[in-house]
């Protein structure tokens, strides 16, 4: 398809182009770029190569330099490949106009079509072109590596990979289409930068002030939710975001691996051939090949690359998750099932020491995990966009300063203070978050390790305090165990962000693997959030403390009652969020096997778990003890077979010299109810530090008898 001519004044043709060309926001710098090949500057291109994702804006961008084109006084000729008959002499045909002016522009639109001619073009086209003309060709796909290893290409190509817009071009996008501003930060958290997902938000938003209905037919005020959310698009939007960001896939194994590629965090091949559906007991799909199909994402134009795998634009993954969500809720699940089990199971091999590397890249599959379960965790909680632009790093000499300053613009002034005091009182403690490109601190995370209540630490900072008050009322930590604390999780940009991602992993990471860990204590301000979570919903209910004039929740996880095992099955059981069907046994934890040989550590903290559970049937079901020896396979009454096994071996406790004390102090404190630890050192008439004491030689010794059984 040709157009040589610009457009008659008074014409329907102008009036489309007036009102596009009001409609266009940003790329100043290619229309720079173009403007300056236009006037013939020195240094610039012969040819631009334009890529990107379907729905960059690439079209709109070739109309814009048509126009300019044309206010330069010359020839203009455009072609577009989902048009015109794909061989070199439909294609002269088409471009015939090139040859009959001086100065021609050609602009190709949607070049990936043409890409069977692409070195016809090169080798025998374009060289036949006047000198000073301008050649544009846009496509999803960059030009082969035959045009940057040629030397006579090399001073005249630029080859331009079109960003989505800007966070204030993006506003001032939807301004331009008569989005009201409070309706458009709901518009930006879904489409983010894509001029295309937008646009259509845009239409849905003012069909919505005109009392229109959405473009499925439903109220776009409700089921379109355009306001201060996120917003959810019908799924008439999705399907044509998913025609014109993804195009045409080569197979349903293909489209397999993109959803696949969309839902989880980072992908990587590993993951992709524990991830594609398969029959029964085979390692993926029949006749799929995961390395073949890894290469095939990584070319694909809407596809990044991060240090941990490959990962979608936010707005193909947005789009693509929710048409095979709305389209196979089956599917849809089995898959989650999938990937997230064999992320668990990469979780127990780092646990266990099996993988290189092992604390760096237990926070990284910690980070994949609870992406896949962001839907639990309460709105725009966990899975920021490109999470590889931050990173984690030590609190490093000149860190003090941000930290303070940070630390300042984030909370009350009390706060500082308690930053100073902490500070000085466990540097060590302090994680910094910096821009992988400036090294700028963008957040930091304490994670306070406490193995006694010092009073100069409950005096300088209230919310320890409270911590100590809490665990000393329920179950404090026995002599060698500690407190986690997550007192500051500070970062710049609001939340889903990279640095909380980050903080929040670090925190599950911690959980996982610190084996004197008795509580993990994360400290909130924004708290009512996540209190309605479902992640959240499993954590001991917060007490609130006051600093200055900020309000903290803090939600405590006791590690010994709920083991790390336990944990993570736990977190396999989460719901993906999507609806009330149940989660199919593909995305629960898969059975355990009737034996298993539980690591000394984990063995030990289920013993102490299971014996505060003695009075709770439905928390001993959970217990990992089940699973082993401790309990014959063929007991009719498992539960109560542990029971009697936790009770026997306590019994055993009399046989040792002072064995009498330590029964004693085990008896009051798990099987004869005492509330509190400091009632069953009342009971018994000792101190508590002698009752303390005697419990914590009574619970090893417990221990070590099951072990042996």
């Amino acid at each position: 398809m040709t157009h040589r001519d610009s457009h008659s004044p008074g014409s329907l043709g102008e009036h489309l182009r007036a009102a596009r060309q009001r409609a266009f926001v940003g790329r100043d710098r290619e229309l720079a770029r173009f403007r300056s090949a236009l006037d013939g500057a020195a240094d610039t291109f012969t040819v631009l190569f334009l890529t990107g994702p379907g729905g960059i804006g690439k079209s709109s961008l070739l109309r814009r330099f048509a126009d300019e084109g044309h206010a330069a006084g010359l020839t203009v000729v455009e072609l577009d490949g989902r048009g015109g008959e794909c061989s070199p002499a439909a294609f002269e045909a088409d471009a015939a106009g090139v040859f009959a002016t001086e100065r021609p522009v050609l602009l190709v639109d949607t070049f990936e079509e043409y890409r069977s001619l692409e070195g016809w073009l090169r080798d025998r086209f374009l060289p036949r072109l006047p000198l000073g003309s301008l050649v544009v060709l846009a496509g999803r796909q960059p030009p082969s590596d035959r045009w940057r290893t040629d030397p006579g290409w090399a001073g005249i190509l630029r080859v331009v990979s079109l960003p989505e817009l800007p966070r204030g071009e993006a506003v001032a996008l939807l301004a331009a289409r008569g989005v009201p501003p409070e309706r458009q930060s709901g518009v930006l958290a879904f489409a983010g930068g894509n001029p295309l997902a937008l646009s259509l938000a845009a239409e849905v938003a003012r069909g919505h002030d005109d009392g229109d209905d959405g473009i499925d037919g439903t109220d776009s005020g409700t089921d379109s939710g355009i306001g201060g959310g996120a917003w959810t698009p019908a799924q008439d939007v999705i399907g044509t975001l998913v025609s014109r960001l993804v195009g045409e896939v080569p197979s349903a194994i293909h489209r397999h691996a993109l959803e696949i590629c969309a839902h989880a965090h980072m992908t990587t091949e590993e993951l992709l051939r524990a991830a594609l559906p398969g029959t029964p007991g085979a390692p993926e799909a029949p006749g799929a090949d995961a390395a073949e199909l890894f290469g095939w994402l990584r070319g694909l134009p809407f596809i990044e690359t991060g240090p941990c795998g490959i990962f979608p634009h936010d707005v193909v993954r947005e789009t693509l998750d929710a048409d095979l969500r709305w389209r196979d809720p089956r599917r849809y699940r089995d898959m989650h099932g999938r990937i997230l089990g064999h992320l668990v199971a990469q979780v127990r091999q780092a646990r266990g020491g099996s993988v290189s590397g092992s604390a760096s890249a237990l926070r990284g599959l910690s980070a994949a995990v609870l992406y896949l379960q962001r839907d639990g965790f309460g709105s725009n909680w966990f899975g920021a966009p490109r999470p590889h632009e931050v990173y984690e790093d030590t609190l490093r000499p000149g860190d003090r300063a941000a930290v303070l300053e940070l630390a300042a613009k984030d909370g009350p002034e009390e706060d500082v203070a308690i930053v100073h005091h902490w500070l000085d009182r466990q540097p060590e403690s302090f994680h910094v978050y910096r821009r992988s490109v400036t090294d700028e601190a963008v957040g930091f995370m304490s994670w306070l390790r406490l193995s006694e209540a010092r009073t100069a630490d409950l005096g300088a900072d209230p919310v320890v305090a409270a911590a100590w008050a809490h665990v000393r009322r329920t179950d404090p930590p026995a002599p060698g165990e500690h407190l986690g604390i997550a007192r500051f999780m500070v970062r710049v940009d609001p939340n889903p962000s990279p640095a909380g991602d980050l903080m929040s992993a670090r925190i599950m990471a911690e959980i996982l693997t610190d084996d004197s860990l008795a509580w993990a204590i994360v400290v909130m301000h924004d708290f009512e959030t996540y209190r309605r979570s479902e992640y959240i919903a499993r954590w001991e209910d917060p007490p609130l403390v006051r600093v200055g004039d900020r309000v903290y929740a803090l939600f405590g996880h006791d590690r010994r009652r709920v083991p790390p095992d336990v944990f993570l099955q736990q977190t396999m059981q989460l719901d993906p969020g999507h609806g009330d069907a149940p989660v199919p046994a593909a995305a629960r934890a898969a059975p355990a096997p009737a034996r298993e040989a539980l690591p000394r550590a984990e063995f030990d903290a289920a013993v102490r778990s299971a014996l505060r559970s003695w009075h709770r049937p439905d928390a001993l079901a959970t217990s990992p003890l089940l699973r082993t020896g401790l309990v014959p396979a063929d007991a009719a009454d498992p539960v109560e077979a542990l029971r009697d096994a936790l009770a026997e071996a306590a019994g055993k406790l009399r046989a040792d010299r002072l064995g009498e004390k330590l029964h004693q102090a085990v008896a009051m404190t798990f099987f004869e109810g005492a509330p509190t630890q400091e009632a069953a050192a009342e009971r018994l008439g000792v101190p508590f530090s002698t009752y303390r004491r005697h419990l914590t030689r009574g619970l090893a010794r417990v221990c070590e008898l099951l072990w042996h059984r």
